[in-house]
């Protein structure tokens, strides 16, 4: 007759806490994996962001003045 393994209650702090563990272990292990960007990489991506949001913020801008012109001013002067 076949033996048949039964999982034993375990304690529910002591459960919590070995999968906690055990997260964090597949955690460091996918960290490994990871290729990290060189400092060169990092400075030239940050530029780019600043510089495109910058950019993005300025057209945005004019954007809003623009419609605030057409749309707001236009209409008053419509109405008068």
């Amino acid at each position: 007759m076949d033996r048949v393994q039964v999982a034993q209650p375990t304690n529910r702090v002591t459960g919590w806490v070995d999968r906690s563990r055990h997260f964090l272990v597949g955690v460091r292990d996918e960290l490994k994996k990871v290729t990290w960007p060189t400092r060169e990489e990092l400075i030239k991506a940050t530029r780019m962001i600043v510089i495109l949001s910058i950019v993005l913020g300025i057209t945005i801008g004019l954007m809003d003045y623009l419609l605030q012109l057409i749309l707001v001013e236009g209409i008053a002067r419509l109405a008068r």
